[in-house]
């Protein structure tokens, strides 16, 4: 059947499964934005700006697993999405962008809204596509999903001019794809595992270390059924929050610049670290030259460029961590009872060390009765949110609050921009989430500094009734950055104070939306169970203490067991 390209490329993503899209329409995807008033079948989302509408799309994908997509127009449309697209490359996050391009025979003349996104986006995307015929669209779309969910995931940009949005060819849907050079390895080697499980059993002081990429590969279940069957300790990075519940004995919560002491303790004292889906990013390892210096490395991972990388590894497996877990349990369980029995007693002193370095440095607080503690606003929303609700977070202070004081207990509850920290994620990632599961209760949690550079989403919330309960942590500073400059640079505030204070209440219902504030902590409970309560997004200020610190922190380029505790 022929169609025009712009349809093509609509039937292609319905045979992917799409079902939701975010984008923003323009000259170059007119045609495409005329084919989408006649598709049923694809639901579509107008965000209030490019870099949000793809922010939504990444929030999609974390809090799904599925593809998240994202339409912008050629220009300044398609260089709006730049940031979000670096974002999900760095926590790799499985997304197809479709730009509009200017015509082909325009390509290269400086046309009006013409730019080489390809060339700009090559370093933060998996593959690019630029289509030159109508015919094309099928295979290349086909070829987008696989890549950009195979793997170690991310995203791939498919740039369409509008000649080839307009012109007609013959709709064919290839059900098999072969991609050249493009074969990532996902069955963990026999041999590679055998070698592991001899080094676990001869393992005294162990740690598993967690990353993203148990996520990702929706592993969350073999790795804690491998933790507790070798009675492991389990410390996370940001970004594998959720991967193996904070409420598990074993747990030691997140580890690096703002992770828990008794984490970071256990990596410096380790004897054996087994690293799945995570990097050795510099947030975790501080000074490399001294990370881990008495521990043998096992790194487990599906993208074999992340190994050996950034840290020395004793033994490397690659695959998919799912596979690689499931195949770890199978052969721990082979060496019988007796050699576990045995592990386990030969564990007991670590054991002991764990329990005290727990015991003398919790993650904690002073709590006030005339201010607000952040940490406890947290702490709050942990009592009385849902056991599976999702939280979206900006990057600041409150990024590592949430992230020290929530209790992630399941996969794809938190949504957080980890290797680019990227302010103005939080928002359009929670409408990204609500818009996937519109039932279920979503937090986003930002400062007042971040929760500004994508505010006008609010709109899209209230037009599209998306109930996001907004978290605002208002200390009028850019927090993180004012936290650095009191404690290494003489309290010298160039530039990090808000003088200018926002009323976020009146600036809720300027949009239509419900918006209350808390000023004391006898205030806080009582805000956000009136949130919860509201049908409708909302907007809860909470006006914090307005110097506190994220403790404990690991000043740049100092060793993990170096830590401020008190400052």
């Amino acid at each position: 059947m022929k169609m025009n390209g712009a349809r093509i490329l609509l039937e292609s993503l319905k045979r992917e499964g799409v079902d939701l899209v975010f984008g923003y329409p323009g000259g170059t995807v007119i045609n495409i934005y005329d084919e989408l008033m006649n598709v049923r079948e694809i639901k579509h989302i107008l965000p209030r700006h490019e870099q949000a509408g793809t922010h939504a799309a990444d929030g999609y994908a974390r809090a799904t697993g599925k593809v998240g997509v994202a339409i912008a127009t050629s220009g300044p449309g398609a260089t709006n999405t730049v940031t979000s697209i670096a974002t999900a490359y760095m926590d790799s996050i499985p997304m197809v962008i479709v730009t509009g391009q200017v015509p082909s025979p325009l390509i290269g003349n400086d046309a009006f809204q013409e730019v080489d996104i390809i060339g700009i986006t090559r370093p933060i995307t998996k593959h690019s596509f630029l289509v030159r015929n109508a015919k094309d669209i099928p295979m290349i779309v086909r070829k987008a999903f696989v890549i950009a969910k195979s793997g170690r995931p991310g995203p791939v940009l498919i740039d369409l001019p509008k000649d080839v949005q307009i012109s007609q060819a013959e709709f064919k849907w290839p059900e098999e794809v072969d991609i050249r050079g493009f074969k990532p390895h996902i069955e963990g080697n026999p041999r590679q595992i055998d070698k592991a499980i001899d080094m676990v059993l001869e393992a005294r002081r162990p740690v598993i270390y967690v990353g993203g990429g148990v996520i990702s590969a929706n592993a969350s279940a073999e790795l804690t059924e491998l933790a507790r069957l070798l009675q492991f300790p389990v410390t996370m990075t940001l970004m594998g929050l959720g991967s193996f519940p904070e409420s598990d004995p074993l747990s030691l919560k997140m580890l690096g610049m703002h992770g828990a002491y008794t984490a970071n303790m256990a990596m410096t004292h380790a004897d054996l670290i087994i690293a799945v889906g995570a990097r050795f990013d510099d947030r975790v390892t501080g000074k490399i030259a001294t990370f881990a210096p008495n521990a043998k490395i096992i790194h487990i991972d599906v993208d074999p460029t992340s190994i050996r990388k950034n840290v020395r590894v004793d033994l490397p497996i690659v695959g998919d961590t799912k596979d690689v877990l499931t195949k770890m349990i199978s052969a721990v369980s082979e060496r019988g009872v007796k050699a576990l029995q045995d592990l386990h007693q030969a564990m007991e002193s670590w054991k002991e060390d764990v329990a005290s370095w727990k015991a003398k440095h919790p993650i904690s607080y002073k709590q006030s009765t005339t201010t607000i503690k952040p940490q406890y606003v947290i702490e709050k929303l942990r009592e009385l949110a849902d056991d599976d609700a999702i939280m979206a977070t900006d990057v600041g202070q409150h990024q590592m609050w949430a992230a020290q004081f929530f209790g992630f207990q399941q996969p794809r509850t938190l949504l957080t921009s980890g290797g680019l920290g990227t302010m103005g994620f939080g928002l359009p990632a929670a409408m990204g989430a609500q818009a996937a599961f519109p039932k279920r209760q979503v937090i986003c949690v930002a400062g007042d500094g971040g929760i500004q550079m994508n505010i006008q989403e609010m709109a899209t919330l209230v037009q599209q009734r998306l109930p996001v309960k907004i978290v605002i942590l208002n200390n009028n500073f850019l927090g993180m950055v004012r936290q650095w400059q009191e404690l290494f640079f003489d309290k010298r505030y160039s530039h990090t104070c808000l003088e200018l204070p926002m009323d976020f209440k009146k600036l809720a219902e300027a949009f239509g939306a419900k918006g209350l504030v808390a000023e004391k902590p006898s205030e806080v409970e009582s805000v956000i169970k009136e949130a919860f309560a509201h049908n409708g997004p909302v907007i809860m200020e909470f006006k914090i203490s307005r110097e506190e610190k994220v403790l404990p922190m690991v000043p740049a380029g100092a060793s993990l067991n170096e830590m401020v505790l008190n400052a």
